[in-house]
């Protein structure tokens, strides 16, 4: 088994397109890709497309990568098609690695396309409990309310029972976040010093969704969610598409002008039936990842963190060990995670501010990741980036994700 590359990634911008399909983000993202490889439709050998609400909103099932790729020419390869809940694009991606890596392909086409804002924005929100396990959901709900009037917090009457008009996982988020606060004595304000800095981030990414820089009171006293977030600490709905190339070595070396990165490490686990004190399922997949990449979370120039809410990234910061755990916020606070700063994180923005298409997130990380240990992040690059960590979960099932995939990458 050899090693693996990225030679090219392409990403559109993420935001709401009422007027554009799942079909041509994705074909604009593959053209992107193919682009930055320096390859033709009839060099990639196989396809592995990522989506989650296509055949839900608009009926497409089944065959959605061939959909794409042989409606732009692309035909006669084999196609995997790939549903993960937010897991799904880093997934596809450590399918195509996996297959490289057995000698299957010698180049394999990784595309993650999302839409989901609808003219109904109940049939948006309410799609996400998909992702959860259906069948117990009302018990899922249950137990939130239940563990979260176990904590000694004070907190709004308003704000403490799972709620109408948004996304069941913002419940969830929050009653992790509340949690953290109770046991570790973590805050609010360490919440919004993420969310600010994720949004400092993201006025630098022209492909972001926000790029509005905000101030740590302005996340403070924005629209109150499910306590303690706030709007702005949250992932919005969004659209968009991202794609990457992955090859053999041995195919590198007949590439002339390829600008590769390395996979050291790609980890696909799901969580587990523990409870709130168990192994964290990130805690577990981080030291596979590691000992795969051999390295350790000493040596991540930058990380990419699944941030659907601040307290995700708290949360995923604590558990790929850049932090003790119950220190999560305090970290934060110290500066080490902004531009700058020891460990920079979601230099994108993340999935708060650079969207969150959840069937193409996961490459979207990918994609920050190439253009840092490339250099061509811009007024955003990491000085001296050469190790990158994505993590990208997916689902929720008990207290923990239902999937997870890391992925750690190397500059060439």
């Amino acid at each position: 088994m050899g090693n693996v590359y990225i030679i090219g990634s392409g990403m559109i911008s993420f935001n709401k397109y009422p007027d554009r399909t799942v079909r041509s983000m994705a074909e604009e993202s593959i053209m992107l890709a193919l682009k930055d490889s320096g390859l033709e439709k009839k060099d990639i050998q196989a396809g592995f497309f990522s989506n989650t609400f296509w055949g839900m909103f608009s009926g497409q099932h089944s065959i959605r990568g061939q959909v794409v790729f042989r409606g732009m020419g692309i035909d006669r390869i084999p196609v995997t098609n790939v549903e993960n809940a937010c897991a799904g694009a880093s997934t596809a991606l450590h399918l195509a690695y996996t297959a490289v890596r057995a000698g299957m392909y010698d180049a394999a086409m990784v595309v993650g396309s999302e839409k989901i804002t609808d003219p109904d924005k109940g049939k948006s929100i309410g799609a996400y409990a998909s992702c959860m396990d259906l069948e117990n959901l009302q018990e899922h709900i249950e137990m939130i309310t239940r563990f979260g009037k176990s904590f000694k917090l004070d907190m709004p009457d308003d704000q403490s029972a799972p709620g109408q008009g948004r996304s069941i996982f913002m419940d969830a988020y929050a009653m992790g976040a509340r949690w953290h606060m109770s046991r570790f004595g973590s805050t609010q304000k360490q919440l919004a010093v993420i969310a600010a800095k994720n949004h400092f981030h993201a006025s630098l990414n022209p492909l972001a969704q926000y790029q509005n820089n905000m101030t740590v009171d302005e996340v403070l006293t924005d629209k109150a969610v499910a306590y303690p977030l706030t709007r702005s600490m949250c992932s919005p709905v969004g659209d968009g598409a991202a794609s990457v190339i992955v090859c053999s070595e041995k195919y590198l070396k007949k590439l002339k002008n390829s600008r590769p990165v390395k996979i050291l490490a790609s980890v696909l686990g799901q969580g587990s039936d523990r409870d709130i004190d168990g192994e964290d399922i990130g805690e577990r997949l981080s030291k596979s990842a590691y000992e795969m990449a051999g390295v350790g979370p000493e040596d991540i120039s930058l990380a990419e963190l699944h941030d659907a809410t601040a307290y995700g990234e708290l949360h995923q910061s604590e558990v790929m060990g850049f932090c003790p755990v119950g220190e999560g916020g305090p970290y934060a606070e110290s500066g080490a995670t902004k531009l700058g700063g020891k460990l920079p994180i979601n230099t994108s923005g993340g999935l708060e501010c650079r969207g969150h298409p959840i069937g193409a997130s996961g490459l979207a990380q990918i994609h920050e990741l190439v253009l840092q240990l490339r250099g061509d992040a811009g007024n955003r690059q990491v000085e001296g980036a050469r190790i990158g960590l994505a993590e990208n979960g997916g689902g929720n099932i008990g207290v923990e994700e239902a999937a997870m995939c890391i992925h750690i990458l190397e500059k060439v």
